[in-house]
């Protein structure tokens, strides 16, 4: 059934378009203008941020960062492994998905050091791109509440999920 799903969809939503008299070329050319104009307002914030997400890999400064908050971050709840996740995660989905799949693969889908990153992955959110990319869109300047209250955010996204997977999974 799920196959059949975005066909049928996009079928109903062509023939509501008839029915109502819409053009739907006129429409779709709108549609698509609009989204190229989005893409051309927030292109150059996502280049800056993947390019310094790159460079900070690359570098090893995020390892480098991670070895030295390693003994603060364990009795909280966060194994070592995860903090490269956890420095990239407001950064870069992609970035912290391929540490968080290193992780992983390494430590055991069943070890802590897996599972808090599984958490971590789904609990926290890439505030710096998506304030970025909004502000962009949005023309603003100052995001001067935005990522303070982002970070705080994940920071306790990253903190919770030490805390979770301990209580809940030993």
């Amino acid at each position: 059934m799920t196959d059949y799903l975005v066909p049928a969809l996009m079928t109903g939503i062509l023939l509501y378009g008839l029915a109502r008299g819409v053009d739907l070329y006129d429409a779709m050319v709108c549609g698509i203008r609009g989204g190229l104009s989005t893409c051309a307002q927030i292109f150059p914030a996502i280049l800056v941020m993947l390019t310094a997400v790159t460079m900070l890999r690359a570098s090893g400064a995020v390892d480098l960062l991670a070895h030295f908050l390693a003994p603060l971050s364990e009795p909280l709840g966060i194994p070592g492994p995860c903090l490269p996740l956890a420095l990239l995660r407001p950064f870069s989905g992609s970035g912290a998905l391929s540490v968080g799949s290193a992780v992983i693969a390494e430590a055991g889908p069943d070890s802590t050091a897996g599972r808090v990153a599984a958490v971590m992955l789904g609990s926290s959110e890439t505030s710096f791109y998506t304030i970025a990319v909004y502000s962009a869109f949005l023309g603003l300047k100052n995001t001067r509440y935005a990522l303070p209250a982002a970070l705080c955010a994940d920071l306790a996204a990253f903190l919770m999920s030490g805390l979770a997977v301990r209580l809940l999974m030993g």
